[in-house]
C-alpha cells in the first residue's frame, strides 16, 4: 500500500471525486435567491435614483416633486409586483435546471469507463457505476463491505482527513490502483438519487484505475531481464579417475553436450570457462521455467556412463535481480559457494532478498585427497601467527563435537604460543563430564574456559576468533565477538544456509566431514611438526567424533578412521571415552518409552515424541531416540519431538533416502542430508508433528521425495 498526501499528476480528473456538486451544498437554497437579487439589482439601483431625483426636484417646484413622486411610486409598484411573480417563476426554473443537471451528472458518473464507488466510513458500499459493477462482478444493490469482493481494502487502508491513498488491487486477473479519498459528506447532501437515503459524516470515494497494461509491460521487462548461471562438476576429478584413458573423452564430451543442450533448449548461452566449469546466461523467464521442473539437469547429468564406477553431480548457483550484470554475476558466484558448501548435487538461486536451494539428494563425496587440508592449515597458521590473542567458539548450547573442535585448536594456538580462550555459555550435560577432564587442570590456565561476556572484555584490536562445528552466526556462543574482531575463522562441517558468516579471513566447510572434531583433527597434523595433543585434549576430540558418527555408524568414512586412528595414537583412551558418555537410568527409560511409541507414517516415517521430565539433556535424547528408530526394517527417516525450556525441539535422521535437511529447513532449521533438526517457538507437540507430516506430504507431492 502507498499513501500520498499530494495529488498524482496522473491521479483521475476531479469531477470523479464528488466535489463539484457545490449547487447540492445547504446552502444552495440561499446561493439561488442570491441570483434573483443580482438579477434585478440595476432595477433597484434606478429606483433609488428616481427617488433621489425627486427629492431634489421638491426644492425647486413642490408641483414638479408630486409628479415626480407619482412616478417613482408607479415604477416602484410594478418592479416590486415583477419581483415576486418573477422569482417563483425563476426558482422553478433554476430547480428544474438542477434537477436536470443531477440527472446529467449521475448519468456521467453512472456511465462513466472508470470503475467508481462510494463508501460509507464501515467500508459498505453505498453506490456504485456500471463498470465498477462489472469489475467486482456485483449487481447495483450490492450493499455488502468492499473488503468482501476487494480483500485488501480494509478499514486499515482507508485514508484519514483529507489525504489520498493508493492501492494495489488484483481482479479476477486485471490489475488496479485502488485510489481512494475521504470526502465530507455535506458535498453529497441533494444527491438521495444516489443512496436512495441521507448521508452524514464523511464518504470513502473510490475508483479503480486499470493498471493492467502496465503491469504486463513490467512483467515482460522483467522476463527479459539478465540471470547469470555457474556450473560447476562436483566431482570432476573422482569420476575421470574411475574411467580407461581411451573413454575419458568421450565422457567429458557426453557431459558437455548434455549441459549445452539443456541450457540451448531455454534460449540460452552456455560457454565452458574450465574443465570442469560452465558460465550460462539465459532469460530470467527461462530460470523460472528451470524452477518449476526442479533443474532436471542435476538427475539426467547422473545417467551420463561410459564405464565410470561414481555418477556425475553438479551444483549451480544463478545470480537474478541484481542492479547491475557485475551483481548478478557475484549473486552466482556466492550461489554455487553455497551449493558446494552444502555438499554439491544441487541449485541455488540467490536475488538481493532470498536464497532458494533446489535438489542436494545424494550423498556427499568424500574426497580422498587431503591437499585442501593441508592448505587450510597453513592459512589458519598464518592467520593465528599474525594476531595477539584468540577466541574459540562453537554453537550455543555446545555438544562433544563442538568443545573437542575447540580443545583441537586452542592446542595449535598454544602451540604456536599465542594466548587462546574457549567460550562457553551454558555448560550442558553432554559437556559436563568432559569439562570435569580440565577444570582443576593444572595444565590449562584459568581463563582456559570463558564466557561471552568475559570475551567482549577481553577483545582487543588484534584479536582472531575461530568459530568451529558452526557456520550461522545468530548459533554461536557470542554473535556480538563477530562484530568486533577483524579476523574470523569458520571451521564447519554442516551444510551452509541462507544465513552463514559473512567476511570470513578463512572459511573451511566440508559437509562431506562427518564432525568439526575429524577435520580439526587433519588441520592439526598439517598445521606444525611440533604439535603434541595431551591425552585429555585426544579424549575430548576423539569424543566429539563418536558422539558425531553415532559410534563410527553414521557418516563415518576412510578419513573419519585416519582422523580416530591420529586421535588413538595421541592418546585417546576408548575405554575413557566409553566412560565419559555412560547415561542414567532414566534417561535409558525415557529413550526407550520414546521408541516404543513411535508412530509410522506414510509406511516410511517414523515420528515420536520424548518426555523431558527429569532429564538432564532432553535434546540429546530425543536425538538418540531418533536414531535407534533407523534400525526399525522400511523406515527412510525419524522425527522425534522433545519439549525444552518452553520450546519444541525436532531431531531428524535419516541413512541415505530422505535428506532431512532440506526438509528441517521448511520448518526454519537445516543440518546434514541425514542428520538436522529444528526448533519451534509457541508450539505443542502436536502441532510439531502436524507440521512435520504437512512438509513430509508436501515434499512427496513435489516429487522431492520417493514413496
Amino acid at each position: 500500500m502507498e499513501k500520498t498526501v499530494k495529488a498524482d499528476p496522473q491521479e483521475p480528473a476531479p469531477q470523479n471525486t464528488g466535489q463539484k456538486a457545490e449547487p447540492e451544498g445547504p446552502s444552495a437554497g440561499k446561493k439561488r435567491r442570491g441570483y434573483v437579487f443580482r438579477f434585478f439589482r440595476i432595477a433597484l439601483i434606478l429606483g433609488i435614483v428616481l427617488w433621489v431625483t425627486a427629492f431634489l426636484i421638491l426644492f425647486l417646484d413642490v408641483h414638479s416633486f408630486m409628479a415626480a413622486t407619482s412616478v417613482c411610486l408607479l415604477y416602484t409598484i410594478v418592479m416590486g409586483l415583477a419581483f415576486f411573480n418573477s422569482r417563483a417563476i425563476f426558482r422553478k426554473e433554476m430547480t428544474g435546471y438542477t434537477k436536470e443537471f443531477h440527472s446529467l451528472e449521475n448519468l456521467l458518473l453512472r456511465e462513466h469507463s472508470m470503475p467508481y464507488a462510494i463508501l460509507d466510513e464501515d467500508g459498505h458500499i453505498l453506490w456504485m457505476n456500471t463498470s465498477f459493477q462489472e469489475a467486482i462482478h456485483r449487481d447495483h444493490g450490492y450493499e455488502r463491505p468492499v473488503s468482501w469482493v476487494i480483500p485488501v481494502l480494509t478499514r486499515d487502508v482507508f485514508p484519514g482527513d483529507e489525504k489520498q491513498v493508493k492501492v494495489p488491487v488484483e481482479l479476477a486477473g486485471n490489475s488496479y490502483i485502488a485510489w481512494m479519498r475521504r470526502v465530507s459528506a455535506d458535498y453529497l447532501t441533494g444527491s438521495s438519487q444516489l443512496f436512495g437515503e441521507s448521508v452524514s459524516g464523511h464518504v470513502i470515494v473510490l475508483n479503480l484505475v486499470d493498471n493492467t497494461a502496465a503491469r504486463l509491460a513490467i512483467q515482460e521487462v522483467d522476463d527479459q531481464s539478465l540471470a547469470i548461471g555457474l556450473f560447476y562438476i562436483d566431482n570432476y576429478d573422482e569420476v575421470i579417475d574411475t574411467v580407461e584413458e581411451v573413454r575419458k573423452v568421450l565422457l567429458i564430451a557426453l557431459i558437455d553436450r548434455q549441459v549445452n543442450q539443456y541450457i540451448s533448449a531455454i534460449d540460452g548461452i552456455c560457454s565452458k570457462i574450465e574443465k570442469d566449469k560452465y558460465l550460462v546466461v539465459l532469460r530470467k523467464k527461462s530460470l523460472s521455467g528451470l524452477k518449476e521442473d526442479h533443474f532436471e539437469i542435476l538427475e539426467e547429468v547422473k545417467k551420463v556412463n561410459v564405464g565410470n564406477e561414481m555418477a556425475v553431480t553438479l551444483s549451480m548457483g544463478f545470480g537474478v535481480d541484481g542492479l547491475t550484470y557485475a551483481q548478478n554475476y557475484e549473486f552466482a558466484r556466492n550461489a554455487v559457494d553455497l551449493a558446494l558448501g552444502r555438499g554439491g548435487d544441487q541449485a541455488v538461486v540467490k536475488s538481493p532478498e532470498n536464497v532458494v536451494y533446489y535438489g542436494g539428494k545424494s550423498r556427499q563425496i568424500e574426497k580422498n585427497t587431503r591437499v585442501k587440508a593441508r592448505v587450510k592449515a597453513q592459512a589458519l597458521k598464518e592467520i593465528i601467527l599474525a594476531r595477539d590473542v584468540v577466541f574459540i567458539m562453537g554453537h550455543k548450547m555446545g555438544d562433544p563435537d563442538s568443545f573437542g573442535a575447540a580443545v583441537g585448536i586452542y592446542r595449535i594456538a598454544r602451540t604456536l604460543e599465542k594466548k587462546a580462550h574457549i567460550i562457553i555459555g551454558e555448560r550442558t550435560v553432554s559437556i559436563i563430564q568432559i569439562l570435569g577432564l580440565f577444570e582443576d587442570n593444572p595444565e590449562y590456565d584459568k581463563d582456559f574456559i570463558i564466557t561471552s561476556a568475559q570475551a567482549m572484555e577481553m577483545v582487543t584490536d588484534n584479536a582472531c576468533v575461530v568459530v568451529v562445528d558452526v557456520n550461522t552466526p545468530a548459533r554461536t556462543e557470542c554473535p556480538e565477538l563477530l562484530t568486533n574482531c577483524k579476523s574470523i575463522v569458520v571451521l564447519d562441517h554442516h551444510r551452509a544456509g541462507k544465513d552463514v558468516i559473512e567476511g570470513a579471513t578463512l572459511s573451511y566447510v566440508e559437509p562431506y566431514a562427518s564432525s568439526a572434531c575429524e577435520m580439526v583433527a587433519e588441520i592439526v597434523q598439517y598445521t606444525d611438526d611440533n604439535i603434541r595433543l595431551r591425552a585429555e585434549e585426544a579424549d575430548a576430540m576423539y569424543g566429539g567424533i563418536v558422539v558425531d558418527t553415532d559410534s563410527f555408524v553414521n557418516k563415518a568414512g576412510v578419513r573419519t578412521f585416519e582422523a580416530a586412528a591420529f586421535l588413538r595414537r595421541s592418546g585417546a583412551d576408548v575405554v575413557r571415552v566409553r566412560k565419559l558418555f555412560r547415561e542414567e537410568a532414566v534417561e535409558y527409560k525415557a529413550r526407550a518409552d520414546a521408541v516404543s511409541q513411535a508412530e509410522i507414517y506414510r509406511k516410511s516415517f517414523a515420528i515420536s515424541t520424548c518426555s523431558g521430565e527429569g532429564l538432564r539433556s532432553p535434546t540429546v535424547v530425543g536425538a538418540q531416540a531418533a536414531n535407534q528408530l533407523l534400525n526399525i526394517d522400511g523406515i527412510k527417516a525419524s522425527f522425534v519431538m522433545t519439549k525444552h525450556n518452553g520450546k519444541i525441539f525436532i531431531s531428524a535422521r535419516s541413512i541415505d533416502e530422505v535428506n532431512v535437511q532440506v526438509l528441517m529447513e521448511h520448518l526454519g532449521g537445516g543440518g546434514h542430508i541425514n542428520m538436522a533438526g529444528s526448533q519451534m517457538d509457541d508450539a505443542t507437540e502436536e502441532q510439531a508433528i502436524e507440521a512435520v507430516k504437512k512438509v513430509i506430504d508436501q515434499m512427496i507431492e513435489e516429487g522431492e521425495i520417493e514413496e
